[in-house]
């Protein structure tokens, strides 16, 4: 439908004018009319005056539309991943959104045995075993027919797929105590609401070898010691390795750090440099994310 301005211009919206883009309709209310030209009009010098102010006074009438709100930016500007809101890195590549630190380099430890398959990573005093690579097959030849009288032989089955080894179980019980550190959390710079302390979470680890993390289906990492509450915590943040005694742990190159510190005095202010292996001793505590503290104790009977 066709809107004719005050000024005479034929116009395809109905609120402002296509071409002078002075209001139509209830807002052209203010804006005198325009008198026939048969009817005493003015010059056609004085009319073009005319409706140039009133062109410019309409212009200054007309309200200037607000500016709409930017949402929250939950796109990581290092690999254009799509992030929770209030996460304080990218998931995806450890691009530190508080900071604006582009994600440090992992550096490869020989410990972190691993593969893109999702089984836990093997224990270092049990390698995987090296297969030769495969040879090249011969030329294949046209098959020949059985004799007659003789049965086709029937085409033998496929080999299984070789599957990466397991870290071995561990002979007892051994359980990663998790707490929710309100001291923790007030010396870390985070967005998220501190959860209800409570009781600790306890969870068994199962082998050897154990990753620490949180869940992410799409990139196939199960963690062992699953801490999904906090989003401080990387998808793969550290791995807990035993000779059935004592315990190491080992950064894997986690956005926030992992920190060791005694359970008297201060709080740890250093964390563990990637690909080093600490001793954790008897009592000693492990921090890391927003508010996560893991105690790695032997399993109570009737615990785990």
């Amino acid at each position: 439908m066709t809107s004719t301005c005050p000024t005479g211009h034929a116009s395809e919206a109905d609120d402002y004018c296509d071409v002078c883009g002075l209001p139509i309709g209830a807002d052209a209310a203010a804006a005198p009319a325009e008198e026939p030209a048969d009817a005493g009009a003015p010059s056609g010098e004085q009319s073009g005056e005319s409706a140039g102010q009133s062109a410019g006074a309409a212009a200054a009438a007309a309200p200037v539309p607000e500016a709409p709100e930017v949402p929250d930016a939950a796109t990581c500007p290092n690999c254009q991943a799509s992030n929770p809101p209030n996460a304080l890195f990218c998931e995806a590549c450890g691009y530190d959104f508080t900071t604006g630190t582009m994600p440090r380099p992992v550096t490869p430890s020989p410990l972190d045995l691993s593969d893109l398959t999702g089984f836990p990573p093997a224990s270092p005093s049990f390698p995987p075993p090296s297969f030769p690579p495969p040879s090249s097959p011969p030329p294949s030849s046209p098959p020949s027919s059985p004799p007659a009288g003789e049965a086709e032989p029937e085409p033998a089955a496929p080999a299984e797929p070789a599957v990466a080894p397991l870290a071995p179980a561990l002979d007892e019980p051994w359980v990663a105590e998790v707490w929710i550190d309100p001291d923790w959390y007030a010396e870390q710079d985070s967005a998220d609401p501190l959860p209800s302390a409570g009781v600790p979470q306890v969870i068994r680890i199962p082998a050897t070898s154990a990753l620490v993390g949180r869940t992410s289906r799409s990139r196939g990492i199960h963690p062992d010691v699953d801490l999904a509450s906090d989003t401080g915590i990387s998808r793969r943040h550290c791995q807990l390795t035993t000779d059935g005694t004592r315990w190491w742990v080992e950064d894997l190159g986690s956005s926030n750090g992992t920190y060791v510190g005694s359970s008297v005095g201060t709080l740890p202010r250093q964390p563990l440099p990637p690909g080093e292996k600490r001793e954790v001793a008897p009592g000693e505590r492990i921090y890391l994310g927003a508010w996560t503290r893991i105690v790695v104790r032997r399993g109570q009977p009737g615990e785990v």
